[in-house]
């Protein structure tokens, strides 16, 4: 099922070491078959250096249930699940730890558009969420982060499905006091 799909999902998440937006196991990229109504995504916790196309995870975006996979899905398919249902126009995920990117988000701070180089990739500011609430963060905490990805949006008119891709993490590390930077990639 979807093995073009996975072949894909397997080929974004191995150009993430490649370019350095990640360290360890960390980050992940998704895409979906709305069709389906299924996402596919990296599994949790596998190296990099030693993933394959079969080993990438196929979710229900209704239910979050593995529809197809022998490995346990990202930490982050809450999250992602949340996103789909929210922005039905978005066709995927990139979820990185960019060392710069992840230095304004401990900062609290959005990425703001100085330059033609970053107007040629994004429109404007890359924004950074507001702090999630310690309810949020010992609650259900990626769906949560999926819900403050999606009311910053709401509240800043970001279009999802204009956004042609984030350097930021999406959802990256808890920081201290819970504080995050939230991106979502179209």
């Amino acid at each position: 099922m979807l093995e073009d799909l996975k072949r894909q999902v397997l080929e974004a998440n191995l150009a993430l070491p490649k370019h350095n937006l990640v360290t360890l196991t960390w980050g992940n990229v998704s895409a979906v078959d709305r069709e389906r109504g299924v996402f596919v995504i990296k599994p949790s916790g596998v190296d990099y250096s030693v993933m394959t196309a079969d080993d990438m995870v196929v979710v229900s975006i209704e239910t979050g249930e593995v529809v197809e996979g022998t490995k346990k899905p990202s930490s982050d398919t809450p999250t992602h699940r949340l996103l789909y249902q929210a922005f039905p126009s978005i066709g995927g995920i990139v979820h990185t730890h960019s060392r710069h990117a992840t230095i304004w988000a401990q900062a609290g701070q959005s990425i703001p558009a100085t330059g033609t180089t970053h107007a040629d990739y994004f429109y404007g500011t890359i924004p950074c969420t507001r702090k999630m609430t310690d309810a949020e963060i010992n609650g259900e905490y990626e769906w949560e982060t999926g819900n403050v990805i999606v009311e910053t949006f709401e509240k800043q008119g970001i279009d999802a499905a204009q956004m042609p891709g984030v350097s930021g993490p999406i959802p990256t590390a808890r920081l201290h006091g819970g504080q995050k930077c939230r991106r979502c990639g179209a």
